[in-house]
């Protein structure tokens, strides 16, 4: 049995200086201040990370989106907060867009969180791949700066043939494929969807895999994608640091994914767990996924 938490989406929020503020940053503190920092709270961060830390977890995936504004005290804030959640061998991180919410913060996640972002080559370099026993986890960027008033991400031809790749290569293990934007976005949210999608579910549909887990939408959601030979579950999970629900957003949670078997009959039950209205972490969901 191997054990998989699963949070995303950490929104951690420093203060832009002044010299700062013409670039997107500018637009984004004034939304942080209309709406945001009253639903992403540090000490709800907290109680989510210490819910994770103590579920006996064999591994934890973080999927993006552990800052706000990429500013450098931010970075390290996350840093920090990695440091308590386990080794950088068990925890595994992909970037978000407000992780590279500007030009000039490119180079920023693989600078501050190193050793959560590189694949048992030692190589900080995406997709990258982490084979823990019968698993292998499957590491995407979808993480570009973008104009105001875009949340988009992009997988660029070189990601996509190297993930179709690895998925060949990693065909009797328990494929799980770690990605910020989820794959299948409404048209209400296209200004935050993954450009290339229809690409990414080309690959999944010829290749297949086990299960994708994303953040992004701050959603607690299950949809089921093409595979050659079965659907594929891609889950979200809400965002780690939610007080409370926000228009169509859920209040903080995580996933727990319990996964056992042998290729061919391998099972997956997924645990959802989410804040209440007293702020305590409750499960609120069993499911089977495989």
């Amino acid at each position: 049995m191997f054990t998989l938490a699963h949070l995303s989406d950490w929104h951690l929020a420093g203060t832009p200086q002044w010299s700062e503020l013409a670039s997107k940053r500018g637009l984004g503190l004034l939304n942080w201040h209309r709406h945001r920092k009253h639903v992403h709270r540090p000490e709800v961060l907290d109680a989510t990370i210490y819910e994770v830390r103590t579920a006996g977890a064999d591994h934890i995936a973080v999927t993006g989106d552990l800052v706000n504004f990429s500013l450098t005290n931010e970075y390290r804030r996350a840093r920090a907060l990695l440091e308590t959640l386990a080794s950088p061998s068990d925890v595994t991180v992909v970037p978000g867009n407000h992780d590279i919410y500007v030009p000039g913060a490119q180079s920023s996640p693989a600078e501050f969180w190193n050793e959560y972002m590189r694949g048992d080559d030692g190589v900080v370099r995406f997709p990258f791949l982490r084979r823990r026993g019968a698993v292998a986890l499957i590491a995407l960027s979808t993480a570009l700066p973008t104009a105001p008033f875009l949340a988009t991400g992009h997988l660029g031809d070189r990601q996509l043939a190297e993930l179709a790749e690895l998925l060949d290569q990693q065909r009797q293990a328990f494929r799980i494929i770690l990605i910020h934007h989820p794959p299948i976005m409404p048209a209400s949210r296209y200004l935050r969807r993954l450009t290339d999608a229809a690409a990414l579910l080309r690959v999944l549909a010829a290749r297949g895999a086990e299960l994708l887990l994303h953040g992004h939408d701050h959603c607690r959601s299950v949809i089921w994608l093409d595979g050659p030979d079965r659907k594929i579950p891609a889950v979200g999970v809400p965002a780690a640091s939610a007080a409370a629900r926000h228009g169509d957003e859920n209040a903080a949670g995580c996933n727990i994914f319990q996964i056992d078997g042998k290729p061919g009959a391998w099972r997956c039950e997924m645990v959802a767990r989410e804040r209440d209205a007293g702020g305590v972490m409750r499960e609120i969901e069993c499911c089977k996924l495989a």
